[in-house]
């Protein structure tokens, strides 16, 4: 499942990122302890986070070049 982040701004981008890192967080610690019920859920949330983070990236880079 695609996410489309595109219609987000950058304040809810990092809210978002951040919350995709404490779940991935908490998935690994199950992982860990052995009571994941869907382990490719944890691909999903890393891909998920390296959607969100190029689009962090793009709009810190679009709002650096209108400064500029």
């Amino acid at each position: 499942m695609k996410n489309s982040f595109k219609d987000l701004r950058l304040e809810e981008l990092l809210i978002k990122r951040d919350e995709l890192r404490k779940k991935y967080f908490d998935l690994r610690f199950q992982m860990v302890v052995g009571h994941v019920e869907n382990p490719v859920e944890k691909r999903n949330l890393r891909r998920q986070i390296a959607r969100i983070e190029t689009r962090i990236a793009e709009a810190q880079r679009s709002s650096a070049a209108k400064k500029a």
